[in-house]
Protein backbone atom coordinates (compact mmCIF):
# COMPACT_ATOMS: atom_id res chain seq x y z
CA UNK A 1 0.00 0.00 0.00
CA UNK A 2 1.44 3.23 -0.66
CA UNK A 3 2.21 5.38 1.60
CA UNK A 4 1.91 9.26 1.60
CA UNK A 5 4.37 12.00 2.95
CA UNK A 6 3.70 14.39 5.71
CA UNK A 7 2.69 17.06 2.84
CA UNK A 8 0.26 15.18 1.13
CA UNK A 9 -1.41 13.61 4.44
CA UNK A 10 -1.50 17.33 5.37
CA UNK A 11 -3.51 18.28 1.97
CA UNK A 12 -5.94 15.09 2.42
CA UNK A 13 -6.77 16.57 5.84
CA UNK A 14 -7.75 19.84 5.09
CA UNK A 15 -9.47 18.66 1.89
CA UNK A 16 -11.47 16.27 4.09
CA UNK A 17 -11.79 19.08 6.88
CA UNK A 18 -13.43 21.58 4.23
CA UNK A 19 -15.95 19.12 3.08
CA UNK A 20 -16.98 18.49 6.77
CA UNK A 21 -17.24 21.85 6.98
CA UNK A 22 -19.03 22.73 3.47
CA UNK A 23 -19.75 19.58 1.67
CA UNK A 24 -23.49 19.84 2.23
CA UNK A 25 -23.65 23.29 1.00
CA UNK A 26 -22.08 22.60 -2.33
CA UNK A 27 -24.23 19.70 -2.83
CA UNK A 28 -27.38 21.92 -1.92
CA UNK A 29 -25.87 24.84 -4.75
CA UNK A 30 -25.09 21.77 -7.18
CA UNK A 31 -28.31 20.39 -6.98
CA UNK A 32 -29.88 23.63 -7.26
CA UNK A 33 -27.79 25.08 -10.48
CA UNK A 34 -29.09 21.61 -11.88
CA UNK A 35 -32.85 22.51 -10.71
CA UNK A 36 -32.35 25.88 -12.43
CA UNK A 37 -31.13 24.10 -15.36
CA UNK A 38 -33.84 22.18 -15.72
CA UNK A 39 -36.31 24.70 -14.95
CA UNK A 40 -35.08 26.75 -17.49
CA UNK A 41 -35.28 24.08 -20.14
CA UNK A 42 -38.65 23.50 -19.47
CA UNK A 43 -39.77 27.10 -19.35
CA UNK A 44 -38.00 27.29 -23.17
CA UNK A 45 -40.18 24.41 -24.06
CA UNK A 46 -43.69 25.58 -22.45
CA UNK A 47 -43.08 29.00 -24.01
CA UNK A 48 -42.23 27.18 -27.62
CA UNK A 49 -45.43 25.09 -26.84
CA UNK A 50 -47.56 28.32 -25.80
CA UNK A 51 -46.28 29.98 -29.12
CA UNK A 52 -47.09 26.79 -31.59
CA UNK A 53 -50.97 26.40 -29.62
CA UNK A 54 -51.27 30.17 -30.80
CA UNK A 55 -50.44 30.31 -33.55
CA UNK A 56 -52.99 27.38 -34.60
CA UNK A 57 -55.80 29.42 -32.76
CA UNK A 58 -55.18 32.75 -34.23
CA UNK A 59 -54.89 31.18 -37.86
CA UNK A 60 -58.80 30.56 -36.80
CA UNK A 61 -59.28 33.81 -36.51
CA UNK A 62 -57.69 35.40 -39.56
CA UNK A 63 -60.19 32.49 -41.31
CA UNK A 64 -62.25 34.53 -39.65
CA UNK A 65 -61.74 37.67 -40.17
CA UNK A 66 -61.42 36.54 -44.02
CA UNK A 67 -65.13 34.69 -43.82
CA UNK A 68 -66.63 38.39 -41.75
CA UNK A 69 -67.58 35.35 -39.13
CA UNK A 70 -68.00 37.75 -35.43
CA UNK A 71 -69.09 34.76 -33.79
CA UNK A 72 -65.17 33.26 -34.21
CA UNK A 73 -63.50 36.26 -34.01
CA UNK A 74 -64.51 37.12 -30.65
CA UNK A 75 -64.39 33.25 -29.69
CA UNK A 76 -60.59 32.45 -31.26
CA UNK A 77 -59.53 36.09 -29.66
CA UNK A 78 -60.86 35.18 -26.56
CA UNK A 79 -59.40 31.93 -26.32
CA UNK A 80 -55.84 33.84 -26.97
CA UNK A 81 -56.42 36.33 -24.64
CA UNK A 82 -57.75 33.92 -22.07
CA UNK A 83 -55.06 31.08 -22.79
CA UNK A 84 -52.27 32.53 -24.37
CA UNK A 85 -52.16 35.49 -23.16
CA UNK A 86 -48.43 35.90 -22.48
CA UNK A 87 -47.69 35.81 -26.35
CA UNK A 88 -47.72 38.23 -29.06
CA UNK A 89 -50.63 36.31 -31.40
CA UNK A 90 -52.76 37.69 -28.41
CA UNK A 91 -51.75 40.99 -28.94
CA UNK A 92 -52.45 40.81 -32.47
CA UNK A 93 -55.51 38.94 -32.26
CA UNK A 94 -56.84 41.61 -29.48
CA UNK A 95 -56.02 44.62 -32.34
CA UNK A 96 -57.26 42.58 -34.99
CA UNK A 97 -60.50 42.44 -32.95
CA UNK A 98 -60.84 45.89 -32.45
CA UNK A 99 -60.38 46.37 -35.56
CA UNK A 100 -63.30 44.32 -36.86
CA UNK A 101 -65.31 46.18 -33.94
CA UNK A 102 -64.97 49.16 -34.52
CA UNK A 103 -66.08 48.19 -37.97
CA UNK A 104 -69.25 46.80 -36.77
CA UNK A 105 -69.64 49.75 -34.86
CA UNK A 106 -68.96 48.40 -31.70
CA UNK A 107 -67.31 51.09 -29.79
CA UNK A 108 -67.40 48.90 -26.47
CA UNK A 109 -65.61 45.71 -27.37
CA UNK A 110 -63.05 47.63 -29.21
CA UNK A 111 -62.18 49.76 -26.45
CA UNK A 112 -61.92 46.36 -23.90
CA UNK A 113 -59.78 44.89 -26.99
CA UNK A 114 -57.43 47.84 -26.95
CA UNK A 115 -57.65 48.55 -23.21
CA UNK A 116 -56.40 44.58 -23.01
CA UNK A 117 -53.64 45.60 -25.36
CA UNK A 118 -52.49 49.00 -23.77
CA UNK A 119 -52.03 46.58 -20.79
CA UNK A 120 -49.91 43.75 -21.32
CA UNK A 121 -48.35 44.61 -24.74
CA UNK A 122 -45.28 46.33 -25.14
CA UNK A 123 -43.59 49.28 -26.83
CA UNK A 124 -44.57 50.16 -30.02
CA UNK A 125 -48.21 47.91 -30.03
CA UNK A 126 -48.72 49.11 -26.58
CA UNK A 127 -48.86 52.86 -27.82
CA UNK A 128 -50.72 51.78 -31.08
CA UNK A 129 -53.62 50.79 -28.73
CA UNK A 130 -53.47 53.46 -26.74
CA UNK A 131 -53.54 55.67 -29.54
CA UNK A 132 -56.42 53.84 -31.33
CA UNK A 133 -58.40 54.07 -27.59
CA UNK A 134 -57.57 57.54 -27.27
CA UNK A 135 -59.38 57.93 -31.09
CA UNK A 136 -62.22 55.95 -29.48
CA UNK A 137 -62.62 58.22 -26.11
CA UNK A 138 -62.12 61.44 -28.51
CA UNK A 139 -65.38 61.04 -30.59
CA UNK A 140 -66.92 59.51 -27.41
CA UNK A 141 -66.09 63.02 -26.01
CA UNK A 142 -64.16 61.25 -23.14
CA UNK A 143 -61.49 63.77 -23.31
CA UNK A 144 -59.93 63.29 -19.86
CA UNK A 145 -58.87 59.69 -20.51
CA UNK A 146 -58.12 60.06 -24.18
CA UNK A 147 -55.69 62.40 -22.70
CA UNK A 148 -54.52 60.15 -19.63
CA UNK A 149 -54.16 57.42 -22.57
CA UNK A 150 -52.20 59.65 -24.93
CA UNK A 151 -49.49 60.35 -22.44
CA UNK A 152 -48.46 57.22 -22.46
CA UNK A 153 -48.11 56.95 -26.32
CA UNK A 154 -44.67 58.56 -26.04
CA UNK A 155 -42.76 55.71 -28.19
CA UNK A 156 -40.52 57.66 -30.71
CA UNK A 157 -42.76 56.07 -34.10
CA UNK A 158 -45.94 57.35 -32.05
CA UNK A 159 -45.20 60.34 -29.85
CA UNK A 160 -46.10 62.57 -32.88
CA UNK A 161 -48.89 60.96 -33.43
CA UNK A 162 -50.20 61.11 -30.19
CA UNK A 163 -49.08 65.42 -29.90
CA UNK A 164 -51.59 65.53 -32.50
CA UNK A 165 -54.08 63.47 -31.25
CA UNK A 166 -54.01 65.45 -28.18
CA UNK A 167 -54.60 69.08 -30.40
CA UNK A 168 -57.68 66.97 -31.70
CA UNK A 169 -58.60 66.81 -27.95
CA UNK A 170 -57.40 70.28 -26.90
CA UNK A 171 -59.37 71.92 -30.37
CA UNK A 172 -62.43 69.73 -29.33
CA UNK A 173 -62.20 71.48 -25.79
CA UNK A 174 -61.93 74.80 -27.22
CA UNK A 175 -58.27 75.47 -25.83
CA UNK A 176 -56.61 76.86 -28.91
CA UNK A 177 -53.46 77.63 -27.08
CA UNK A 178 -53.14 74.18 -25.51
CA UNK A 179 -53.88 72.78 -29.03
CA UNK A 180 -51.27 75.34 -30.76
CA UNK A 181 -48.78 73.71 -28.80
CA UNK A 182 -49.64 69.93 -29.74
CA UNK A 183 -49.76 70.60 -32.76
CA UNK A 184 -46.26 72.36 -32.81
CA UNK A 185 -45.42 69.74 -30.57
CA UNK A 186 -46.40 67.08 -33.10
CA UNK A 187 -44.40 68.96 -36.18
CA UNK A 188 -41.35 68.63 -34.27
CA UNK A 189 -41.55 65.58 -33.86
CA UNK A 190 -42.24 64.57 -37.51
CA UNK A 191 -39.81 66.89 -38.45
CA UNK A 192 -37.06 65.41 -36.44
CA UNK A 193 -38.16 61.77 -37.62
CA UNK A 194 -37.30 62.80 -41.16
CA UNK A 195 -34.05 64.33 -40.08
CA UNK A 196 -33.33 61.07 -38.72
CA UNK A 197 -34.18 59.31 -41.79
CA UNK A 198 -37.25 57.62 -40.46
CA UNK A 199 -38.92 58.93 -43.76
CA UNK A 200 -36.48 57.52 -45.73
CA UNK A 201 -37.94 54.42 -47.80
CA UNK A 202 -40.25 53.84 -50.33
CA UNK A 203 -41.49 57.00 -52.43
CA UNK A 204 -45.24 56.09 -51.44
CA UNK A 205 -44.18 56.60 -47.35
CA UNK A 206 -42.51 59.67 -47.95
CA UNK A 207 -45.65 60.92 -49.70
CA UNK A 208 -47.90 59.72 -46.87
CA UNK A 209 -45.35 61.74 -44.27
CA UNK A 210 -45.67 64.41 -46.43
CA UNK A 211 -49.32 64.53 -46.63
CA UNK A 212 -49.77 63.76 -42.86
CA UNK A 213 -46.94 66.40 -42.25
CA UNK A 214 -49.51 68.74 -44.32
CA UNK A 215 -52.86 68.04 -42.52
CA UNK A 216 -51.34 68.55 -39.05
CA UNK A 217 -49.81 71.85 -40.27
CA UNK A 218 -53.36 72.92 -41.47
CA UNK A 219 -54.38 72.16 -37.84
CA UNK A 220 -51.80 74.16 -36.43
CA UNK A 221 -52.93 77.10 -39.05
CA UNK A 222 -56.34 76.78 -38.09
CA UNK A 223 -55.83 77.45 -34.08
CA UNK A 224 -54.81 81.46 -35.60
CA UNK A 225 -52.36 83.14 -33.93
CA UNK A 226 -50.80 83.09 -31.09
CA UNK A 227 -51.62 86.04 -28.50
Amino acid sequence: MASYDLEEQEQIAEIKAWWKQYGNLVTIMATVVSLGVIAWQGWNWYQRNQAVQASVVYAVLQKAVLDDDAQRIKAASGELLEKYGGTTYAVLAALKAAHVAVEANDAKTAKLQLQWVAEHAEDDLRDLARLRLATLLIDEKAYDEALRQLAGAASGGFAARAADARGDVFTAQGKKAEARAAYQAALAKLDELAKNGAGAGKSRDRQAAAAYRELVQQKLDAQGESG
